[in-house]
């Protein structure tokens, strides 16, 4: 299948950048966009066979892409993803923080653990990224940033930890905006709303029962799918002017 884009061709050609969980979801087909605009696009997340197929779709279809297996968890695995993509590719223009996850909790129920892990994925993750972007990289020649954060703005009932971790993330978006304007790095966070994307069906059967009434609280009356992530460019187009 072939990603059509509402902007020109070529709008992206010579930029090199990293989408983390870029190889399902909205990583995916954000990844699929910007190649086909054509970028590079370095897909990043823990499971490589997943990554690999996104690849070999975005190859197939005449983009330019990537896969380097990396847990944003961890220090020493996203500088060496930051430090490969240079080496690869020569450079590295932008980032895209998609990756993350959280699981259904009540906040009385919730292990430490649990807690831990949902924080050190969704903020720890997006914090390495960007610092080791910005260090190895960016402040020396600039760049752009992108942190796709969640509908957290009045609380996350049952996902407590990815509400905290989200919306530290939004802070950090804008201390990094502040810090890095100096070295003409561009820093912005997109809160996409309810996404049916392929994470929702690791939820259990009730719960995904539950959360289909969800959508009649947006006014699109439905949820929002992974295709539509793709709109997600137009966002990032217009907040990061990604054009340059």
């Amino acid at each position: 299948m072939s990603f059509s884009s509402i902007f020109r061709a070529g709008l992206f050609d010579g930029r090199v950048g990293i989408v983390t969980g870029g190889g399902t979801g909205i990583g995916r087909c954000i990844s699929h966009e910007l190649a086909s605009l054509g970028a590079t696009v370095v897909l990043a997340s823990r499971d490589l066979a997943k990554l690999e197929k996104t690849r070999d779709e975005i190859i197939a279809d005449g983009g330019k892409a990537d896969a380097i297996a990396c847990n944003i968890r961890k220090e020493e695995d996203v500088a060496h993803l930051v430090k490969e993509t240079v080496a690869r590719h020569g450079k590295l223009d932008f980032v895209v923080n998609n990756g993350g996850g959280q699981f259904i909790s009540p906040l009385e129920n919730l292990s430490l653990r649990g807690w831990q892990a949902v924080i050190e994925t969704n903020l720890t993750g997006a914090f390495l990224m960007s610092r080791e972007a910005c260090t190895q990289w960016m402040n020396r020649h600039g760049g752009v940033i992108v942190n796709i954060v969640a509908e957290m703005w009045r609380g996350m009932p049952m996902m407590g930890h990815s509400g905290a971790a989200r919306a530290g993330v939004v802070n950090l978006t804008q201390t990094c905006a502040l810090e890095w304007a100096q070295h003409g790095i561009r820093v912005n966070a997109v809160a996409p709303g309810l996404i049916l994307s392929s994470g929702f069906k690791n939820y259990p059967e009730p719960v995904q029962e539950a959360m289909k009434t969800l959508p009649s609280q947006v006014p699109a009356r439905r949820f929002g799918t992974a295709d539509d992530g793709r709109s997600l460019i137009a966002v990032l187009h217009a907040l990061t002017r990604l054009h340059w």
